[in-house]
């Protein structure tokens, strides 16, 4: 989830207070919580667009969260005034990808193409439904979800804001609305 201007990278969500001296427990947005042992600055984002910077004392993983304790909040309250900050890294910060991976921030506005057709822009990507990941492609108001299958891509190009794919035949007509004729076959059974 980048900020606006691309700056920026979230990394986690603050979520709730965790403890009594100011540590907060933070949602996960990283494949990399590893790296948060070398960082010890994060920036701040809170609801209303305003920027702060933590300096991390500590952090450490709790029943699927990740907890800070930040320089100069030392108790509940000043970690509650904390809740919903996206806490974030500079995107030039980010960790290297192996070959042919991307970050779903870089895949979020991306066009989608099935051979030479448009089939919208990247909306979304959802982890939930498999073993691939599902771009959920916008065009106009239909929204298709489309496997991020590597047998289904067939040129990623982040940076140019493209993604060519072979898609099954069929595919793109699975979640359409109903014809008129199949709306009559429907209400005859």
């Amino acid at each position: 989830m980048p900020d606006s201007n691309n700056a920026f990278i979230t990394v986690a969500r603050v979520a709730k207070t965790q403890g009594r001296h100011g540590e907060v427990a933070a949602d996960l947005y990283t494949d990399f919580p590893e790296k948060f042992a070398e960082r010890k600055k994060l920036s701040g984002l809170a609801k209303d667009g305003s920027r702060r910077d933590f300096e991390v004392e500590d952090h450490w993983p709790h029943k699927g969260w990740m907890v800070f304790k930040f320089a100069g909040v030392d108790d509940m309250d000043a970690a509650e005034s904390l809740i919903g900050y996206e806490l974030q890294i500079p995107a030039a910060e980010r960790a290297e990808l192996e070959a042919g991976a991307a970050y779903v921030s870089d895949l979020v506005g991306c066009t989608v193409f099935d051979g030479s057709k448009q089939v919208g822009t990247v909306k979304d990507v959802d982890f939930t439904s498999g073993s691939a990941p599902i771009l959920l492609v916008v065009d106009g108001k239909r929204e298709h979800m489309v496997p991020f299958a590597e047998s289904f891509i067939r040129k990623l190009d982040v940076a140019a804001k493209k993604i060519e794919m072979q898609l099954p035949q069929g595919l793109l007509e699975l979640d359409a609305p109903l014809t008129a004729a199949e709306k009559k076959q429907q209400h005859q059974r």
